[in-house]
């Protein structure tokens, strides 16, 4: 899952980053307005948490962008104000969710895990295929009822080769989804993870190699 944070206070979002950063997410970080459409219009978000009173261009503004542009990403809109109508304002602009601060960590990550499995298709919360069982929130995951021991990483690749349903995955999407703007593109990070996944996976192999193409898991 790739989540952009764009919040003014620069403490706060590295904070905030860092936290997301352990429970497997790839996240990139905004500090003003105009930061925020420039990264919306380059990467494909997931979840967008949107601080509403931003310097440049105010978080309404960008919120509308966002919505316009037709963009998959969902977004969590936060704000210091706590009335109904800050609330309903918010969401009348096409917000999807509202966190007053200050917040909890753990409210937070589950709204963010919750907008993600909203997006288009919906994702469902437990992905299956064949034996490969995978649950993202609780960030568990197992074959044939056995348990596997997998990094950060490896549990995102493997729920994107999951959520593709047998659908060719390229390794410019899972670079793209998987890792933050700091990943090289042309480093062979993607081909390291998926042969790590792959050893832990065991026999028979299930990831496909598609040559010119990508990954799946047919």
């Amino acid at each position: 899952m790739r989540v952009l944070i764009v919040e003014d206070h620069v403490e706060l979002a590295e904070t905030v980053a860092t936290g997301l950063r352990r429970e497997g997410m790839a996240v990139d970080l905004a500090f003003d307005g105009d930061q925020a459409l420039e990264r919306g219009a380059v990467h494909d978000y997931d979840v967008i948490v949107l601080d509403r009173d931003l310097p440049k261009v105010h978080g309404d503004d960008v919120c509308r962008a966002i919505v316009a542009s037709g963009a998959r990403a969902r977004v969590l809109m936060l704000t210091a104000a706590v009335t109904i109508e800050d609330r309903v304002g918010g969401l009348g602009i096409g917000a999807d969710d509202y966190l007053p601060k200050p917040f909890a960590f753990a409210e937070l990550i589950a709204r963010i895990r919750a907008l993600a499995r909203r997006a288009q298709p919906a994702v469902p919360p437990v992905l299956t295929r064949g034996d490969i069982w995978l649950d993202p929130g609780k960030r568990v995951a197992s074959r044939a009822g056995r348990r596997l021991d997998l990094s950060p990483k490896e549990l995102a690749v493997l729920e994107l080769l999951l959520d593709a349903d047998g659908r060719v995955v390229s390794a410019e999407t899972l670079l793209e989804r998987a890792w933050d703007e700091a990943a090289d593109p042309f480093s062979n990070t993607v081909k390291v993870t998926i042969s790590r996944l792959r050893r832990k996976l065991g026999d028979p192999p299930v990831i496909e190699t598609v040559v010119g193409a990508g990954y799946r898991i047919p």
